[in-house]
């Protein structure tokens, strides 16, 4: 993209000019981390599947705030839409600069009850969309782009109820660390794996504040850790082919 007219709203803001795709952007964390990019300045491209009514929730806090978003709709287990969703971003905005893969499913799958279509579907979602979403991305994003994808905890460590899940997050962390040296010097490709941040929803209270007693900090994360980590990699020119864990200090437990 051309430099950014330093007259224009928002461009004194760190990311002021700059283009954000976040897939997932709807709930959760990537709705977190959307609203963490807006508030920098960039004009952000907000990805969602099935949560229309949460995407376009966040893109309006975005707009009342002074900034500028997009929507666009994708099903990134269908192996065309990486491609797809890629372009329709480019094409709304005008360009691309920072691609952040935050879309997931986290599901309980112990092991001797995963089904190959359970497996499948996870794969296609954690693994397979962020790879060729970076493929349809690298050739579009400006020189200096950035690529943030969310990885987890469980890639780190073995949690024998989600054995699928952390395979993906495990395949997450090695493609971040071969892209960063594939893509380079052009872009730089990091991620951010949370640990105990955002619970699943089946979790009881019980459960939570077994979690967060044992965590070094004494107490559970929120989407907006996992969101300031994530612009800090935006911003860090200097970092690339790193995974910053945000968990509290639980992976440095004895």
């Amino acid at each position: 993209m051309p430099p950014a007219d330093p007259s224009a709203p928002g461009a004194r803001l760190a990311l002021g000019g700059r283009v954000a795709l976040v897939t997932g952007a709807g709930r959760r964390v990537g709705r977190a981390i959307a609203l963490e990019l807006g508030r920098a300045g960039a004009e952000v491209v907000v990805h969602f599947n099935g949560s229309r009514e949460g995407a376009d929730g966040t893109a309006a806090m975005i707009t009342d705030a002074g900034g500028r978003a997009h929507v666009v709709q994708a099903d990134l287990t269908d192996p065309a839409a990486p491609e797809r969703l890629v372009a329709e971003a480019v094409a709304a905005a005008g360009g691309l600069d920072i691609l952040v893969n935050s879309a997931a499913v986290m599901e309980r799958t112990p092991v001797g009850e995963v089904t190959v279509d359970a497996w499948d579907a996870m794969f296609a979602l954690n693994l397979r969309a962020p790879f060729f979403l970076c493929q349809a991305a690298a050739p579009r994003l400006a020189d200096g782009g950035v690529i943030v994808n969310i990885a987890d905890l469980a890639a780190f460590e073995t949690w024998p109820a989600y054995v699928p899940h952390s395979i993906t997050k495990a395949g997450v962390v090695q493609m971040t660390r071969a892209l960063a040296r594939a893509l380079a010097p052009r872009i730089r490709v990091n991620a951010v794996a949370p640990g105990a941040v955002l619970l699943p929803d089946d979790w009881d209270a019980n459960s939570a504040q077994r979690l967060a007693s044992t965590t070094p900090l004494g107490r559970l994360g929120s989407a907006d850790d996992v969101a300031q980590a994530v612009r800090y990699l935006i911003e860090a020119g200097y970092v690339t082919g790193e995974v910053l864990i945000v968990d509290g200090g639980r992976h440095v437990r004895v």
